[in-house]
C-alpha cells in the first residue's frame, strides 16, 4: 500500500505542482447594518396596498496584504407605497476568501460573481429576519444574477477590478 495518489497532479515541468481552483471563506461578517421603519406603528396595518420595492446591489472587491480577498455585497431595499415609504433596509455583508488556481485574468468575475453567490444566501437572511422583526412579513429577496451585474457593470464601465491595499 502507498500513501501516493495515483491520480493526484504531477508536478510541472517547471517544478511547481498543478492546484485545482479552489475558494474557501475565511471569515464572513455585517461591515453594517441599517433597518428604518420610518412610519411605524401607522405603516403596519394590513390591508394597504403592496409596496413597490426598490433594490439596489453592488459588489466589491480588494487584494489584502496577507494575499487574501475581501469581498462585500451591498443590498439595498426601499419599499414604497403611494403614501410614503414603507422600509428601508441596507446591509454591506463581507467575506474574507482564499482563492487558489485561479489565473490572474479570471479572478475578476471570481471575486465579483462567485464570491457574491456564495455570501448571498447569508445576506438574504439577515434582510429576511430585519424587516421581520421591523413588524413586516419577511422579505425574501429573490436569487440575483451576479453575472448579469456584473456583464451589465463591466459593459457600462463600472468595473475597474479588485483593488490591491490594505482591508
Amino acid at each position: 500500500m502507498t500513501d501516493i495518489d495515483a491520480g493526484a497532479a504531477s508536478p510541472q515541468e517547471n517544478g511547481a505542482a498543478t492546484a485545482p481552483p479552489g475558494i474557501r471563506i475565511l471569515a464572513q461578517f455585517v461591515r453594517d447594518l441599517s433597518f428604518e421603519n420610518p412610519r411605524a406603528p401607522d405603516s403596519l396595518r394590513a390591508g394597504a396596498a403592496q409596496p413597490q420595492i426598490d433594490l439596489g446591489v453592488e459588489m466589491n472587491a480588494r487584494t489584502r496584504e496577507d494575499g487574501l480577498y475581501e469581498v462585500e455585497l451591498k443590498l439595498g431595499a426601499t419599499a414604497n407605497r403611494e403614501d410614503g415609504p414603507m422600509f428601508v433596509v441596507e446591509l454591506l455583508y463581507g467575506g474574507v476568501f482564499q482563492i487558489t488556481g485561479v489565473a490572474q485574468e479570471d479572478l475578476e468575475p471570481v471575486l465579483l460573481v462567485e464570491c457574491p453567490r456564495y455570501l448571498f444566501p447569508f445576506a438574504r437572511r439577515i434582510i429576511a429576519e430585519v424587516t421581520s422583526e421591523g413588524g413586516f412579513p419577511p422579505f425574501l429577496l429573490d436569487p440575483i444574477d451576479f453575472a448579469g451585474v456584473y456583464a451589465q457593470r463591466k459593459a457600462q464601465g463600472e468595473v475597474a477590478g479588485p483593488t490591491v491595499g490594505n482591508a
